[in-house]
Formats: C-alpha cells, structure tokens, sequence
C-alpha cells in the first residue's frame, strides 16, 4: 500500500519555547494540550474529531491525553521505537493508520519538559557535569571507560573521522552554525535571535573536541504537535492542505545503536546512518534531490547537518564541507536552504518537530523565511540510533 499523497498535513499548534525547566509550573501533558488544541484551531477541526496519536519518543498516554481533552473516542495510537531519529517518521505512521482505515484525524506529537530530575537526571544537575542518560547496561559499559558519556562527546567522533577522511575543516561547521543563527534572527518564535559571528563560534569554549558551544543543541520545553487527515478531508478545512508524499524509516541492520556502539562498517561509521532511507523515501516519492526546494534537517550537532546533506545527495559524500562553506544551505543564496527557522540549533529543540511545523508553513507559504515557489519540502528524524526517518511534503 503506498500512501503518496493520500493523506496531508492540515494543522500545526505549538506552545512558546522555553529556556529548560522554566515551562513550570506547566506540566508536560498541559504542554502537549496546548499545543494539540492550537493545531486543531489552526486545522478549523474539534478537539472531538481526533481519534488517533502516532508518537516517536517521550512516552506519550493516549488515554491520558484523551481524558484531559474530552476525545470521544480513539481508533489508532501507534509509536515508532527509538528517539528523535523518528521525528518525520511519525508523521508517516499517522499516515499509514489514514490510509489503512484505522483513524481519520492523527495526532503526531513531542513535548519536553527538560526539569532537573528529567531528561540527564538530578544527579547531573547536581554536579553540573556532562552524563548519558542512558542507564548503565552492557552496550554503554562497551563505550564509557573510553570517556564516552554523552551524545556530544559520541558525535565528535564521527566529526573528527570525518575531517580525518575528507580535509573538512572547522569552518564548515561554523557556517552551519551561523547560517542557521541567520535564519532565526527574523524568527519572533526562536530563542536565539542575535546574529553569530565567525569569531564568536571561533572564540567559544571547547566541549567536546572539535565541537564547540555554538556546534551543540539548545535543551528547551515546550510542545508541538502536527494533525493529518485524508486527503479528501483536508481540501474542506481551513487551511491549504499539505500532502504527505512519501515517507520511511529504518536504517542500515548494522547501523544499530549508532553512536553508543561504534561498531557500524566503516562505509556507514562516517555518515549520519540515513542513506538508506533516503533510497526508500526518494524512490517512493518519485522524486530526486533537485526537487527539494528547502531541507529541514535534524541539526543537534552542526557535522550531522553535512553528512545528511551528502546522504541525501546533495553533493557527494565526503563533499558535505566544502558544499557548505560554499553557501549553498543559505537561505535566499543557496542551492538548498536548510533549516530556515532556525533549526534546533537557534529556534528551539523540541527533538525535531518543529521541523515538520516550519515544512508545512513552507509549503503553505506562511513562513517566516519563505523560500520562493516552493513545492517540495525535506523533513528528518535523528541521525540517532535505529530507526532514523524522513518525509517528503508536496504542497
């Protein structure tokens, strides 16, 4: 069954985003109902007509959120296993309970609530030092006597193979950084509006060799959540509809645990673990990278910006730095504008779904930073460990 365009996107809600741990004394479910019942007046549809969540990461309660807002009843609820590699993949999975029968109105969503005793844990907060927030098992005692602990630290390492492999430099990740920042700027949602300069990236302090302060993602609260509908449904509301093109998720077998295994081929160790997804969802778009008229990339770390570029095929692989320090992600000027909101990195991170709200309002032609005539838009989930996703929205 192929849902290409059978189903679209016709509402986008969010709460404001917040500096970690200052959306209290708000509760994580109150978060998460704000922002469903703002994508249902943006729909033009009845908190009632919901009868379906299709999630990705955060441990989301359909009955709770079912109780809290009155839905009379629900059909669908599924979640995709993994993190925030998932993020364009759960609005795939609305999709498919669309196209399959099982629901008419799906809920794809993500709230944070990073409190001191959530996401790393009190006794990080405590410390004020760096931890996984992964509980000690056998696969994270593999990687932490060599000083593994956190994301960052894991992704530095693929930074550094790949600068190590290609020649890439420094500067290409300062220019995702930057150009980023550029595009939040004009942004009234984002949490960093001051432009970025290429000596404040250079001047900021080390974390985790080679990435610096400005190469890391924000942590924030806040919520967002996406309706989509059938096809035949959305042409009657009150927005332009945006149709759900194609979608996969999934990953190399050997990909796995990705950064908190290190034990992927050497082909895929280098490379954001999304090239075989990117195969799935061109193919059953009928599309090709030239069509895509603004990417949205999943950017908790400024190296993972480049390697999806090349896993996509934006330019070749090992080709990610240069294609970057060119312009070629800036908006206005490049030949593929990346993550005009803001991205993670300058907007806020709400692991990855603001990057589906800012498609859709491409595509509407309601963005802030609208690129012009677009038709097709880009939306991933991760790099992270398995499943990582992608979708392709068509206006």
């Amino acid at each position: 069954m192929s849902i290409k365009d059978s189903t679209a996107i016709v509402g986008i809600g969010a709460t404001p985003y917040y500096r970690r741990g200052e959306s209290l004394p708000q509760s994580k479910i109150e978060l998460a109902c704000k922002a469903i019942l703002a994508a249902c007046e943006d729909a033009g549809l009845s908190v009632d007509e919901i009868d379906g969540f299709a999630y990705y990461s955060g441990g989301f309660d359909s009955a709770l959120i079912a109780q809290t807002l009155g839905i009379p009843e629900i059909t669908f609820t599924a979640t995709l296993t993994g993190g925030g590699g998932g993020a364009a993949g759960s609005v795939g999975l609305a999709a498919a309970g669309i196209a399959s029968g099982q629901a008419e109105v799906v809920v794809s969503l993500m709230a944070l609530q990073q409190v001191p005793d959530s996401r790393f844990g009190a006794a990080f907060a405590a410390k004020g030092g760096g931890a996984y927030s992964r509980p000690a098992d056998p696969q994270t005692d593999f990687v932490a006597p060599h000083g593994l602990f956190a994301p960052g630290q894991m992704f530095a390492l693929l930074a550094m193979r790949h600068m190590h492999l290609y020649g890439t430099r420094r500067e290409a990740f300062a220019e995702v950084a930057i150009s980023t920042r550029a595009n939040a700027v004009n942004r009234p949602t984002a949490r960093f509006r001051e432009p970025l300069t290429l000596d404040e990236y250079f001047n900021a302090r080390m974390i985790s060799d080679p990435l610096c302060l400005y190469d890391y993602t924000q942590e924030n609260d806040g919520a967002v959540a996406v309706i989509t509908t059938s096809a035949e449904r959305a042409r009657d509301l009150r927005k332009p509809p945006v149709y759900v093109t194609a979608s996969a998720h999934g990953a190399h077998g050997r990909w796995g645990q990705a950064i908190s295994w290190m034990g992927m081929p050497d082909e895929y160790f280098v490379s954001s673990g999304h090239r075989p997804v990117a195969r799935a969802v061109y193919e059953r778009a009928g599309v090709k990278p030239a069509d895509i008229d603004v990417a949205l990339l999943y950017d908790h770390f400024t190296p993972m910006v480049l390697m999806q570029l090349e896993d996509y095929g934006f330019c070749e692989i090992g080709e990610g730095g240069p294609f970057v320090e060119a312009g070629n992600i800036r908006f206005k000027t490049g030949s593929i504008p990346v993550n005009t909101h803001g991205g993670n990195l300058s907007e806020a991170y709400i692991i990855g779904m603001t990057h589906v709200k800012e498609a859709v309002e491409q595509l509407r032609g309601e963005a802030v930073n609208q690129v012009e005539d677009a038709e097709f838009a880009l939306v991933t989930g991760g790099p992270a460990s398995m499943p990582t996703s992608a979708l392709i929205l068509r206006r």
